[in-house]
């Protein structure tokens, strides 16, 4: 068996590969590591058949459905999951394949109502049912903290003492436990009574997740992030240094390059690079045939920090402006680089 743990911050994701068969999952994917798990299954000679995701997470962005587009994998998922997107849907008692190997499903709901653990070999992918230390919350949407203990006593702490504890989470730099370690020593587990676990967990006063909001609409839809919008525009558009666009303004030929400032109207008029003409990236679509009549022209897209001009950039490029670039960086950048900006004649100069 191949197996390799991913951390990025306190997420924790897997791939797992059948060694004679070549055969291999994704679990949990993060949506910013694509290209590491890519990386890293080409370089042990894996093919990843699956994209699997243990619940609907509400702390961090799941590359499960943008690696399937990528690489056309299933996206599996417990029956109890509400995202449209998922292709294989599995349950309790069930396996999914891997050449010889073989995830044995355990529906383990408490922490969501969809998540489940996965047994492999001598180890357990807990998910966010059991945590070391710890287990997974019940304040979210779906979850139950007597479904947990349920899914806790009367479940996970049954098995084989000697298991392995791979979680989705932990923030400490550990990276397993045992199920008999964590009987011994994980706090939330001396609460053996229904009633005092259930009270323990209702008690918690914990913060809410940072993306909370977005975590779970895009993890139940299916839909876009905003950092996976911006990188689906960085993808499809070239990018002009901040040195060069001076260079070319500072030449006698700067080779037809139009700059369209995309900030708001107060913000250009305060001071904007020299010569360039000005758009809101909210007016963009509409104004564009009256003002970018040739697209043949070079344009340098910009805004304040280089991320709206990116979005306009590709919207262009969309569009039929096929030699649109964005400025790496923004104006902030270009302003504390010493380069020039230049006020609208309306804006009385700062003295």
């Amino acid at each position: 068996m191949i197996f390799h743990q991913i951390r990025s911050g306190g997420c924790l994701s897997y791939i797992v590969g059948c060694e004679e068969s070549c055969a291999a999952a994704v679990i949990d994917p993060e949506a910013s590591l694509l290209d590491k798990y890519m990386a890293l299954t080409t370089r042990d000679g894996l093919r990843l058949h699956y994209a699997i995701d243990t619940h609907t997470h509400a702390d961090h962005f799941s590359g499960s459905r943008a690696l399937a587009q990528k690489l056309g994998l299933p996206v599996v998922m417990h029956r109890g999951s509400p995202a449209p997107f998922v292709d294989m849907h599995v349950d309790d008692g069930e396996s999914i394949a891997l050449g010889k190997l073989r995830l044995s499903v355990m529906h383990t709901p408490g922490h969501t109502n969809d998540s489940m653990t996965l047994l492999l070999n001598d180890r357990l992918l807990t998910g966010d049912t059991l945590h070391i230390g710890g287990t997974g919350r019940t304040d979210l949407p779906s979850g139950d903290p007597d479904q947990l203990y349920e899914s806790l006593f009367n479940g996970l702490l049954r098995l084989d003492p000697e298991l392995l504890v791979y979680p989705a989470h932990e923030y400490k730099g550990r990276d397993y436990s045992t199920l008999a370690r964590e009987i011994a020593d994980n706090p939330r587990l001396q609460q053996r009574k229904r009633s005092g676990f259930v009270d323990l967990m209702r008690a918690l006063d914990l913060d809410a997740p940072t993306h909370l909001t977005e975590a779970l609409r895009t993890n139940h839809s299916g839909g876009k992030t905003v950092s996976g919008l911006i990188a689906e525009a960085a993808e499809k558009v070239p990018f002009m240094s901040m040195q060069e666009v001076q260079r070319r303004l500072g030449s006698a030929n700067s080779g037809g390059l139009l700059l369209l400032d995309v900030r708001e109207k107060d913000a250009y008029e305060a001071g904007h690079i020299p010569t360039a003409i000005h758009i809101p990236r909210g007016q963009l679509e509409l104004r564009v045939n009256s003002m970018l009549k040739d697209p043949a022209q070079r344009i340098v897209c910009y805004c304040e920090l280089g991320i709206i001009s990116t979005l306009a950039a590709a919207t262009l490029k969309e569009m039929g402006f096929d030699r649109v670039v964005a400025l790496d960086g923004g104006v902030k950048k270009w302003r504390e680089s010493g380069f020039p900006l230049r006020p609208s004649s309306s804006v009385a100069p700062s003295a």
